[in-house]
């Protein structure tokens, strides 16, 4: 313990004003004080920012993402054992992929503002939603890594499973509008398809139009910076144009 004090004391000797503020805001993060700073900019380090160690091989973020990615995966399914002790495998699957969806964990990386820690020689404008998610899951990869499996698990807790402890909540959660859509329709026996619309706007970042028929007739549009995403949204809102109609039936 005195060891690392020392060690703690030595190395804020030698960082630089620009690296005691990323090391500022990296504690307030993740609410304990790293032991080795530079783990943590590697975990904020894009490939385009071209860093080399001596070796001279290539430093960025995604080996800490693919092993953030597996601890955050092995600390929910220990989560969803424990306190759902009547679930079968396919419950636990499920309930684990609604919890480590894309859109939640880009939120929770949005939340934290982890974009701002980013080095990257590319204009952030360029990335997608993605990019939230992916240094979430390095900055998980670099907890453990740095200060052990009760830190990472910890901030897991805090930060992704805080919202999801009611199961039951969980369960009700949908994650794909467009698989939901999907089941709809070929449960009523109904055509449908995702047709691409070329987009005429003057965005800086492209963006993609659909338009979903449903009986051949257009039930709704989406328009997202990816197709999937234009999709998923336009499937939502077929969706929720098709439980209208079901309920106004109901009530005749």
């Amino acid at each position: 313990m005195l060891k690392k004090w020392f060690k703690r004391i030595l190395n804020k000797k030698s960082r630089s004003k620009k690296s005691e503020i990323f090391y500022a805001e990296v504690s307030k993060i993740v609410q304990f004080q790293p032991e080795n700073i530079e783990l943590f900019e590697t975990a904020f380090t894009h490939r385009s920012y071209k860093k080399f160690n001596e070796k001279g091989e290539v430093i960025n973020y995604e080996r800490l993402e693919f092993l953030g990615d597996a601890m955050l995966g092995s600390v929910i399914a220990a989560h969803l054992y424990e306190n759902a002790p009547k679930g079968d495998e396919g419950y636990l699957t499920q309930m684990r992929s609604k919890i480590v969806n894309r859109a939640h964990l880009n939120r929770v990386g949005k939340n934290l503002q982890l974009q701002k820690l980013l080095k990257s020689k590319a204009p952030f404008s360029h990335f997608g939603e993605n990019i939230y998610g992916n240094l979430l899951e390095a900055l998980i990869g670099a907890i453990y890594v740095d200060a052990g499996f009760g830190a990472c698990e910890n901030f897991i807790y805090k930060n992704i499973l805080i919202e999801f402890q009611d199961l039951e909540r969980l369960e009700n959660k949908i994650t794909s509008y467009k698989s939901l859509f999907i089941e709809h329709s070929q449960k009523h026996k109904k055509t449908f398809r995702f047709e691409s619309i070329e987009d005429n706007g003057k965005d800086k970042i492209k963006h993609f139009k659909i338009h979903l028929y449903y009986d051949e007739q257009v039930i709704a549009k989406g328009r997202a910076t990816s197709k999937k995403k234009a999709e998923e949204k336009a499937a939502q809102r077929a969706y929720y144009a098709l439980q209208s109609q079901m309920k106004k039936r109901k009530k005749k």
